[in-house]
């Protein structure tokens, strides 16, 4: 009688190794379970049945002594910052759900271990840690210890490990090509014996051949599906290669019956034809998801600006134009692009895109500053060191996810491929027991038939593909998604939320006048300075007022949102902003206009007026939004512009005034408590919590990109009157998506009819199974396509 481990499933046979009652193969396992139930991590075990993997005890000793060495380590960070260190590591045995879960919670194993994500694809964590809590090498140790043993080379890179396999594959591919040839070759006499026969010594002899050519072909070239079978087997899962490795076995092992009893000629090459094109569907679909991967280049999706400076002119330029040795500009809120050395300027780096923790840290001169930080104060000058990578930042960006995410279609997907392959795997066994009872000959071609032909894999493609497009399109009209969730989550949306200033007002088109005391050369400077560290609509527009004035030191500079900016120049304190923050009084008279105030010292001088354009389309976009969606504005400024507001919304109900960044969030909330599916649109200065806390979240952006990690896209502020047009489309994908589903099915209920029958050889099914991933993705992909040129959306 088996007596299964409780860990990894293996047998215990006699002598099994007893803890609480509970039985174990080896004392690795039992070292494993009592690991993860000292920490309470009992979902391990509750996601998959014996879901871990044969413990082999060992002492580490010295194995990972060189983790030690500060120059090897140094060249293994992605970043390293104070205590602050991330790395990604390859784990081949990522194999499961449950792998994933306790992956991501190895924090509960090691408090020094801040986050870790894994990317199941790759076979990837990317693991955050406090080096004063827990060195590399104790985490690698750690990991080995659960037996997740990294595959750690100083040579590794995600392009090299890519291309490793890719040639793994193609080696693969080659091989079985080359004898399914050949196995042709010796199999073409017995299509033809009829006409021409042959002598049965030839036929024993290409039998024989043949045999020798499937060998390798079903060690070697398939070995991927028969390894991936044996583990899920082992593990009491039925994944999708177990069919398919069923059906291989079944053809190899009837095939050789045959051969060595001389009672047939077999089906080698069927099998060698099976294998040859089911990896080329695997290569096909490979090179699909790799293309659709949202840690690729993104020049063509994630146009991110930065300031360049070429001597005393400030220049906007995109972000892969930046190169090694360049100096940039960056504002107060704005994100570090690229590793660089500080130049000049007080620079105070939050790290919290990166690290998680806001607290910021302070640099020197020639400190090096790592890419995704966010400079709090003034403007600093920095020098390019490591070229930009776009991926980088929006590995970061897809980095800062929401939790508790409610169902998608990609969860029902999961739960219906699980219950599929079970399924086909009954009615092909059902098909083998009828045609053994009626018609023997019949019972392998049936068996791997069904096995082969019936596929999810089309199902599964449906969605990135569809959405894949979508977010091209999205991508061409500059419209930037932070990943493919965001399509569908747009469908969902009943609510929105719209920012005034920069949103639907147009940021660089802002009328300026100043009305008040008479202002020196001097103060004038030192006006000019002070706004040009900051980013905010009217900070620019009070700037680019004084084009020609000379820029000054400023200290102790700070910004306080929707309230204003603060800083000192030789004993001068400079304050500018509402008439609440300049003053601390409320008793000056509202002219019911935009005013930035200005102090020297605490003495008033005087007030900008700024006259807000609203943006080209603004009114159409609202007034066709209305229609489907309920409409609210939340604003830091005033409301002097609630006249033209509520002849725009239609309402004054929803509009709400001087909201500052905490309120704009709770608004949100309570929103959200109501049950509605709330989008949000800001420009992602002060309203990054907002922006956070909604369903959806869209940072409006001009022509120099301030990039919000808060939000979930990034629209280019000249096609904000396009908004409808996308959620349509956003829409449309969604039917395109369930109809592909209907498609597919339709797919498998024909081609699993027909299979049942014994009329379909294996090596039809082989051709049909990725053909029909094929005809999905050209459905999907021609479907969206046509419906994105039907929109009215303009370049």
């Amino acid at each position: 009688m088996s007596n299964p481990c409780v860990h990894c499933g293996e047998d215990c046979a006699n002598n099994p190794i007893i803890w609480n009652e509970k039985s174990f193969c080896c004392v690795g396992c039992k070292t494993v379970f009592q690991l993860l139930n000292e920490n309470e991590l009992y979902t391990y075990y509750k996601i998959d049945q014996t879901p871990g993997i044969k413990i082999d005890t060992q002492d580490f000793g010295k194995k990972y002594a060189y983790l030690d060495n500060a120059e090897i380590i140094s060249r293994l960070y992605e970043f390293n910052e104070g205590d602050y260190r991330r790395i990604t590591l390859f784990i081949p045995s990522i194999h499961c759900s449950s792998c994933i879960w306790l992956l991501e919670n190895l924090n509960r194993l090691n408090k020094g271990i801040r986050q870790s994500r894994v990317n199941f694809i790759k076979k990837q964590v990317n693991i955050s840690f406090s080096e004063n809590e827990v060195s590399l090498r104790q985490v690698v140790e750690l990991l080995a210890s659960i037996h997740y043993i990294p595959n750690i080379t100083l040579e590794d890179t995600d392009k090299r490990k890519s291309n490793q396999q890719n040639k793994k594959l193609l080696f693969k591919i080659g091989f079985a090509g080359f004898a399914f040839g050949n196995t042709m070759l010796f199999s073409f006499p017995e299509y033809i014996q009829g006409t021409l026969g042959i002598d049965e010594k030839y036929k024993i002899l290409f039998g024989v051949l043949n045999l020798i050519f499937a060998i390798p072909v079903i060690t070697y070239s398939a070995q991927d599906y028969l390894l991936s079978a044996f583990k899920s087997l082992k593990h009491r899962i039925i994944n999708i290669d177990f069919p398919i490795a069923m059906g291989m076995l079944a053809i190899f092992f009837q095939s050789a019956y045959e051969i060595i009893s001389k009672s047939g000629a077999g089906y080698m090459d069927s099998l060698c034809g099976f294998v040859f094109f089911i990896l080329i569907g695997k290569w096909y679909q490979n090179k699909t998801y790799q293309a659709l991967s949202f840690e690729r280049d993104y020049k063509s999706y994630f146009p991110v600006a930065v300031t360049k400076l070429d001597g005393d002119v400030e220049l906007s330029v995109p972000l892969e134009k930046i190169n090694e040795n360049d100096i940039i500009l960056v504002h107060n809120q704005e994100l570090i692009p690229a590793d660089s050395i500080l130049l000049k300027g007080d620079a105070n780096i939050d790290y919290s895109f990166v690290t998680g923790e806001s607290k910021p840290v302070k640099k020197h001169l020639d400190d090096m500053i790592y890419a995704g930080g966010r400079q709090i104060g003034s403007s600093i000058e920095l020098l390019v060191k490591n070229r930009v990578e776009q991926s980088q930042l929006t590995k970061l960006w897809n980095q800062t996810e929401k939790a508790d995410e409610p169902d998608n279609l990609n969860k029902l997907i999961d739960r219906v491929s699980k219950r599929f392959t079970v399924i086909v795997i009954g009615i092909s066994l059902l098909a083998a027991i009828y045609w053994s009872v009626f018609n023997p000959e019949l019972v392998i071609k049936a068996l791997t038939s069904v096995l082969i032909v019936a596929c999810p894999c089309a199902m599964a493609l449906s969605i990135p593909f569809a959405y894949g497009n979508t977010m091209s399109f999205f991508g061409k009209k500059g419209f930037y998604l932070k990943n493919s969730d965001v399509v569908e989550k747009l469908t969902k949306i009943d609510t929105i939320v719209f920012d005034k200033t920069g949103t639907i007002t147009q940021a660089d088109m802002l009328s300026i006048d100043y009305v008040g005391d008479y202002l020196s050369d001097k103060e004038i400077s030192m006006i000019k300075s002070l706004t040009r560290n900051s980013s905010h609509p009217f900070s620019n527009a009070i700037s680019n007022y004084y084009k020609d004035i000379s820029i000054i030191s400023v200290l102790n500079y700070r910004e306080i949102p929707s309230r204003g900016l603060i800083g000192e120049f030789d004993n001068v304190l400079l304050k500018l902003g509402s008439i609440e923050f300049v003053s601390g009084t409320t008793t000056y008279r509202n002219d019911n206009s935009s005013n930035v105030h200005l102090s020297f010292n605490g003495e008033i001088k005087g007030n900008f007026k700024i006259r807000n354009k609203y943006r080209e389309g603004v009114d159409l976009l609202i007034e066709n939004l209305r229609i489907n969606f309920d409409l609210h504005l939340v604003s830091g400024d005033n409301d002097a512009e609630k006249q033209k507001l509520t002849y725009l919304f239609n309402t004054d109900k929803n509009l709400h005034f001087n909201q500052s960044p905490a309120e704009k969030k709770a608004y949100i909330q309570n929103l959200k408590n109501q049950g509605k599916n709330v989008l949000m649109i800001g420009d992602g200065l002060n309203d990054s919590g907002a922006l956070k806390t909604a369903d959806v979240s869209i940072s409006i952006a001009d022509d120099v990109y301030h990039f919000s990690p808060a939000c979930d896209a990034i629209l280019e502020s000249s096609n904000i009157k396009s908004l409808t047009e996308f959620i349509k489309l956003s829409k449309s994908s969604l039917k395109i998506v369930k109809l592909s589903f209907i498609i597919s099915f339709i797919y498998n209920i024909i081609g699993i009819s027909f299979a049942v029958t014994g009329q379909l050889s294996p090596i039809v099914a082989a051709i049909l199974m990725p053909l029909s991933s094929v005809s999905v993705v050209a459905f999907v992909t021609l479907f969206t396509s046509v419906v994105c040129r039907k929109l009215n959306v303009e370049s």
